[in-house]
C-alpha cells in the first residue's frame, strides 16, 4: 500500500524500520541531549529504555501492514549538509472511515531551519491524493508553537488548504486538556494547487529501489 520509499528534490523518505534498529533509535530518542527541546509540542518523550525505542519501531511495523500508519525515516540527499544522515521521521496516519489523514513530523535539532517540513509534506500529500485517493489531509499544531505554525501555514497556503479554527481542550498533556490548531488541505484543493506537477518520485520495495541505484550509478 504505501512506498518502500519517496524521493524529493533533497530528501529521501524511507520505511523507518529499514533504516533504525532498536539501538540505533535509542541512541536519538532516549540518549539525545536534544530530545526534550525536539519533542516538547510532540505527545511523546525521551526513551527510557532501548525497550521504550524497541516497542516504538514495532509498533511503526504493525503499522505499517495494517495500513494504519507509515513511519519514514528522513535523510538529505547529497549536495544537502549532514547529506546521508538520519534526520527524524515523517509520519503519515490515515483514517479510511473518515476518508481523511494527518501529517506529523520529528527532526533532529540540527536540521531544524532547512525547509524540511514543507518538503516532506509536498511529497506525503502526493501519496495520500494520488496513490491512497483519500479526501482531506489534517495538519495539527499547539498554539505556542510557533515554529510548526510557521511551516504548516507556508504549505498549507501553497497547496490552498485553510486554517479551521482552534479546537479546546482537544487533547490531552501531561498538564491536562490541550487546544489544539487545526488546518487541512482537500484533494480538490490540492489538485487546483499543483494540476499535473509532481515533486516526489515513490520507489515501490527494496528490491527496486536496489535497481534503480545501480541504475543511477551507471548513468
Amino acid at each position: 500500500m504505501f512506498p518502500f520509499a519517496i524521493e524529493t528534490d533533497r530528501l529521501r523518505l524511507q520505511r523507518c524500520t529499514t533504516v533504525l534498529d532498536p539501538r540505533d533509535a535509542y541512541e536519538y530518542w532516549g540518549e539525545s541531549d536534544t530530545i526534550e527541546e525536539e519533542t516538547r509540542f510532540l505527545g511523546w518523550g525521551r526513551h527510557a529504555t532501548p525497550k521504550a525505542s524497541h516497542d516504538a519501531l514495532d509498533s511503526f511495523k504493525r503499522g505499517w501492514d495494517d495500513g494504519s500508519k507509515a513511519i519514514y525515516a528522513v535523510t538529505p540527499h547529497d549536495g544537502e549538509p549532514d547529506a546521508g544522515e538520519f534526520a527524524g521521521t515523517a509520519m503519515l496516519f490515515p483514517d479510511w472511515e473518515s476518508q481523511s489523514a494527518s501529517l506529523g513530523i520529528w527532526l533532529r535539532k540540527r536540521f531544524w531551519g532547512r525547509g524540511y517540513a514543507g518538503e516532506r509534506a509536498a511529497a506525503l500529500l502526493q501519496l495520500v491524493f494520488d496513490r491512497l485517493d483519500l479526501d482531506v489531509v489534517v495538519v495539527e499544531h499547539e498554539p505556542d508553537n510557533d515554529q510548526s505554525r510557521r511551516a504548516i501555514e507556508k504549505y498549507v497556503d501553497r497547496f490552498g488548504g485553510r486554517f479551521d479554527g482552534t479546537l479546546r481542550n482537544w487533547m490531552t498533556g501531561d498538564d491536562g486538556p490541550v487546544d489544539i490548531c487545526r488546518y487541512s488541505i482537500s484533494h480538490a484543493e490540492w489538485r487546483d494547487a499543483v494540476g499535473d506537477e509532481r515533486e516526489a518520485t515513490f520507489v515501490e520495495t527494496a528490491q527496486s529501489d536496489c535497481g534503480n541505484s545501480q541504475k543511477r550509478a551507471h548513468e
